[in-house]
């Protein structure tokens, strides 16, 4: 296991440099109209969008599939809990599993889901994989006003990810030279995955608690007025990318409409 959280993109790229408030309410405003339909289409349109802007941020799309591995096991995940408890079974009959029928109707509801997680998250993805965390925390509290505490605190936690890694490895390799090996039978590795990832979480709060009181015990929370080393200038360009967000969430869910497509998630 482990967990990698350091910026991957060209910083040269011309949407990389711009302010991390603009990417990130430019990655909030283009992903929310996404979820406002249940059809295969719009996500689609999306995700197209999302690609072909991927080399304006400097990533390669090799980098991106790297980042986005979690995604594909969720999609698997999806994908067996529709075909065995979706309610709707309307459609043609593609493939019986017994009381489990796979229906045209099944397998687009399916579709249609799996294309949104991946439409909603991949922005998010593009902007931590593009934003360095220190400039974020410093965009957050100078341009978006966001309470120092909370924002130097995120950062913290973010910065402390990595050490997840080493210390799930840590933990593996003391109980293997203890003799705690599953071995092949799979009830004894989940067993051993579950009390390791016990293990992990314990040591995460406590460092979590050591790291709370050594910023408090350092003035962090003392209300004082705060001064930035670094300036994070919200610029005319950041301006255009939030309306250009919205212009490309709107065209696709224009598009959809139009079609006849757009089936709400309401109503």
């Amino acid at each position: 296991m482990s967990f990698v959280v350091q910026q991957i993109a060209d910083p040269a790229a011309p949407l990389a440099r711009r302010n991390p408030v603009a990417k990130l309410g430019a990655a909030l405003l283009f992903s929310l109209p996404l979820i406002a339909t249940l059809d295969p289409l719009t996500p689609t349109l999306g995700l197209l969008v999302e690609l072909a802007i991927l080399p304006f941020f400097g990533l390669r799309y090799g980098a991106l599939l790297r980042r986005a591995w979690p995604l594909t096991l969720a999609a698997a995940g999806i994908l067996v809990t529709m075909v065995l408890f979706s309610a709707d079974r309307s459609g043609r009959l593609l493939l019986g599993l017994g009381p489990f029928d796979v229906t045209t109707g099944v397998l687009v509801d399916t579709l249609g889901l799996i294309l949104r997680i991946f439409a909603v998250a991949l922005p998010g993805v593009i902007v931590f994989a593009t934003t360095d965390p220190t400039d974020l925390a410093d965009a957050l509290v100078q341009n978006a006003r966001a309470p120092a505490r909370f924002a130097i605190g995120a950062l913290a936690a973010f910065r402390l990810l990595p050490l997840l890694g080493d210390e799930w490895q840590m933990l593996t390799l003391a109980r293997r030279a203890r003799g705690v090996d599953a071995g092949r039978n799979p009830l004894a590795r989940l067993r051993l995955f579950v009390s390791t990832a016990f293990a992990l979480l314990v040591g995460a709060l406590r460092r979590g608690t050591r790291l709370a009181v050594a910023m408090d015990a350092r003035g962090f929370d003392s209300g004082a007025p705060r001064t930035f080393a670094r300036r994070q200038r919200f610029t005319a360009a950041d301006s255009a990318l939030l309306i250009g967000a919205v212009i490309l969430a709107a065209a696709a869910l224009t598009t959809t409409v139009v079609l006849g497509l757009f089936r709400p998630i309401i109503g």
